[in-house]
């Protein structure tokens, strides 16, 4: 074998290589393509029966060296590498994807002047459902006091249980537009069917979607179609980038003042109600422009550890936090253990007030 064969050798592979290159990259064009078309369709990206018609009919025209198994494995990476690009390409175009490091929505409520998104810590607290005008006014008055312009008002509980409490309905909501008016806040309730939009829209100032709705696409559209903000709940089952897609469905319906909020997931762990990722927080407040909000009571399921949870929320950089508070957590209706003393909504404010954060996550 001579020097001279061996160049020639190399320069066909260079050539081969070439071609599979100017091959690979028609392929993908095409595949591009089919992407949209999928999505024109409303289809799913990754197609089981086609990838497997492609493999069987790749086996049968083989005709070596290489083995069937070689083939198929290296056809499933480029399956692979087609599939990853679709999902790339469409999810740059999403509205809800930060483009730039320093965009961001900032969401202005009706006074003008409060804003959430624009590197203030804002709270959003009190009870977990609407149980009385006595226990509401005294709430609202406590955070008042420490400035919280956002009041949870749950009228409707969605409940594991059919037989336990399920909330006031709209007296509830009645009870809340009083107290929330009275103390200068705005009202922030769950909303729990598109059906209850028109009968909503006059009480509350924040629409709530909690997990079990997070991918309820009919809700989400017609939520979409108004535009006060929305709290979108990370439902605990969901990965983040079936978080931002749900959220896409109210921004691509024309409502831009989407809030998302982080309460956990489930896991095998029993100390805590759900299991609070601090690293994927951060990285949702890089992968988007919305405001981002840490659910303290819903991940933790327990007041004793609040203070520690809210300092941690603040230094991670999000826009702001969750917690239950409640005049006499243990009498409450629902999610008595989880709810916090004014007392104790007292000292984590103090807690946080002391704990000075450098940079803001973006």
């Amino acid at each position: 074998m001579t020097e001279d064969r061996l160049q020639e050798l190399r320069g066909q592979v260079d050539e081969i290589n070439l071609k599979l290159l100017d091959l690979l990259n028609q392929r993908a064009k095409v595949v591009s393509e089919i992407g949209k078309v999928h999505a024109h369709l409303g289809n799913t990206f990754y197609d089981p029966v086609r990838e497997g018609q492609m493999l069987q009919a790749l086996e049968m025209a083989n005709q070596g060296p290489f083995s069937n198994e070689t083939i198929k494995a290296l056809f499933r990476e480029i399956f692979r590498a087609s599939m990853a690009l679709e999902e790339s390409q469409t999810k740059a175009k999403i509205k809800v994807q930060r483009k730039a490091p320093g965009e961001r929505t900032i969401i202005t409520m009706p006074d003008g002047v409060t804003q959430i998104g624009n590197s203030a810590f804002q709270i959003i607290a009190g009870p977990c459902a609407i149980e009385s005008m006595e226990q509401m006014d005294e709430t609202a008055a406590a955070l008042a006091e420490r400035g919280v312009k956002f009041l949870r008002g749950m009228a409707y509980k969605p409940r594991t249980s059919p037989y336990e409490f399920q909330g006031l309905g709209e007296p509830g909501l009645k009870i809340a537009r009083q107290v929330a008016d009275k103390h200068g806040q705005f009202i922030v309730s769950e909303i729990m069917d598109k059906s209850q939009l028109q009968m909503m829209f006059d009480y509350v100032d924040v629409f709530w979607v909690g997990a079990r709705n997070m991918q309820n696409a009919y809700l989400l559209k017609a939520l979409g179609q108004q535009q006060k903000p929305v709290i979108l709940k990370h439902s605990f089952g969901a990965t983040m980038e079936e978080f931002l897609y749900a959220a896409e469905y109210i921004v691509s319906s024309g409502n831009p003042n989407v809030i998302l909020i982080e309460r956990g997931i489930r896991s095998f762990e029993k100390w805590t109600r759900a299991g609070l990722d601090i690293g994927a927080v951060a990285a949702l407040k890089l992968e988007t422009h919305l405001p981002v909000v840490i659910d303290i009571s819903h991940s933790a399921g327990r007041r004793d550890i609040a203070v520690p949870m809210a300092r941690a929320a603040k230094a991670v950089g999000v826009d702001g936090l969750m917690v239950e508070v409640h005049p006499n957590p243990p009498v409450a209706m629902s999610d008595s253990k989880q709810q916090l003393y004014i007392q104790q909504f007292h000292e984590m404010m103090d807690a946080l007030g002391e704990l000075t954060v450098v940079g803001s996550g973006d």
